[in-house]
């Protein structure tokens, strides 16, 4: 199969925004540390987490390399320990670590202290409820109401009293590897070259042990915790590096993780990306032939190639699409009981593994899965769906209120409606704004490149004129 033809177009990126008072973004709260996520801030969150979360057990904390990231832990364990409650501090982990610890100890609830795949300077805080899912909009907004000092709306609080106190927990991570390595049931890696990028991140915790329990041939790329070089030119982001040394190794794959390692994009012997598309395609299609998945359904997200939709139908699958956002995947994987789901950008859940978005566990899977079969990754792209041609442009938009209400700009509502028609079917625009960012996101994709450039440029281009003005 032809290299995947991906483009992407990047216009300068503003700072992300800062957590206003109602502050969940699509992932929690995140932005620049001493500006926008600060001690301050942390200690209300973790009281008003500590009020919101249900009563009877801990409450775990975990957090990525970030230099900030024990300062704002112990802001956090103030502040759920000032509500009454008792906290147990993982340390460094990845951000599917807290989930899986809070559903094996039936805890609370937990927090993760991580900002993702952003660079060394911002920082960010995720909620996880009682049943280890991200937390609920209601209890989000008890606390955003608590965050903004309106009591009658934090009225749903518990209203716990006393002083909690902490714990150090973080021998808890090796229930982490060990479920890990359960996980794969009994598949080896032995004579398997692999290279894995740990991004100066959570990964770096245990990702080259669990390969190593496996018996994997390793290469590691930045596989110590280095909170100054977390994303930094590297990780699921900057794949340069690992692709370089999957060549220079003769690797049979790749695989490189975000800062809390909670999603993976891989690269194959050839070189190329393998996507989340890719990867619940050929997760998928072992489920479909073993039997294995739920009325032959994969939930994707509105961001998943249209190649990859009309190859898992034409296998008889069926495809559901969501908004962006693995709590959107988690929450329609539960009301449709669906086996698999995921993110173009590498964020894989599955029903089997506890329903969190794990990098780690997803390349324990993709390369035992293949190795069994004695094929690499190259081996599996090269019988796998023609990705569509797809451009994705971000547009700074400073103005908060313009990048949420676009469809509300005329010149650029019409051009969107225009290139659909173009487009007659066999192409599609979305058009969004981010939820961390200072971002309008322009993606179009279409069966031939040519289009896909023009609309993609011509929109962005309506977008810059029209929202950004004086």
């Amino acid at each position: 199969m032809a290299a995947a033809a991906h483009h992407q177009v990047v216009h300068p990126v503003g700072l992300p925004l800062g957590p206003s008072v109602a502050g969940f973004g699509t992932d929690g709260i995140r932005g620049r540390v001493g500006t926008q996520v600060t001690p301050a801030l942390a200690l209300q969150v973790g009281y008003w987490c500590g009020q919101v979360l249900p009563p009877g057990g801990p409450v775990l904390i975990g957090m990525d390399s970030r230099s900030s990231g024990p300062m704002l832990v112990a802001a956090l364990s103030a502040g759920l320990t000032g509500a009454g409650r008792e906290v147990w501090n993982l340390g460094l982990c990845p951000t599917p670590a807290v989930p899986g610890a809070i559903r094996r100890l039936s805890a609370s609830g937990g927090l993760m202290v991580s900002a993702s795949h952003n660079p060394p300077h911002d920082n960010g805080i995720k909620v996880f409820g009682a049943s280890g899912a991200k937390l609920s909009r209601a209890q989000q907004q008890v606390v955003e109401a608590g965050l903004a000092g309106v009591p009658g709306k934090a009225s749903a609080a518990q209203g716990f009293s006393g002083v909690g106190r902490v714990r150090d927990r973080s021998d808890l991570l090796a229930d982490y590897q060990r479920a890990l390595v359960a996980s794969v049931m009994g598949r080896r890696l032995e004579g398997c070259k692999i290279v894995l990028d740990l991004c100066w991140g959570s990964a770096a915790a245990c990702g080259e042990a669990v390969f190593q329990a496996l018996g994997a041939d390793l290469t590691v790329l930045h596989g110590t915790a280095d909170g100054e070089r977390i994303n930094v030119d590297c990780g699921s982001t900057h794949l340069d590096q690992l692709r370089q040394a999957v060549l220079d190794q003769g690797a049979s794959m790749g695989f490189a993780f975000d800062g809390d390692a909670d999603r993976m994009l891989a690269v194959d012997g050839k070189g190329r990306v393998v996507d989340g598309d890719q990867i619940l395609y050929l997760w998928g299609s072992d489920l479909l032939a073993k039997g294995q998945l739920p009325g032959q359904r994969i939930v994707a997200t509105v961001m998943s190639n249209l190649g990859f939709e009309r190859a898992w139908q034409a296998k008889g699958g069926v495809l559901e699409r969501t908004a962006v956002g693995d709590q959107y995947v988690h929450q329609a994987m539960e009301q449709m009981g669906a086996g698999l789901g995921g993110e173009q950008s590498g964020h894989i859940l599955s029903a089997r593994h506890g329903m969190s978005g794990d990098g780690l566990l997803t390349a324990l899977q993709v390369a035992t899965l293949l190795h069994q079969g004695g094929q690499s990754l190259a081996d599996w792209m090269d019988s796998s769906f023609e990705p569509y041609p797809q451009t994705l442009v971000n547009v700074t938009v400073p103005d908060r209120q313009r990048r949420q209400q676009w469809q509300q700009c005329d010149p650029l509502r019409l051009a969107v409606e225009q290139a659909e028609a173009a487009m007659a079917g066999e192409g599609r625009v979305l058009v969004r704004a981010s939820g961390t960012e200072p971002l309008l996101r322009v993606m179009v994709e279409a069966a031939e490149q040519g289009l896909v450039d023009h609309w993609a440029g011509h929109l962005a281009d309506q977008a810059q004129q029209h929202l950004n003005l004086g």
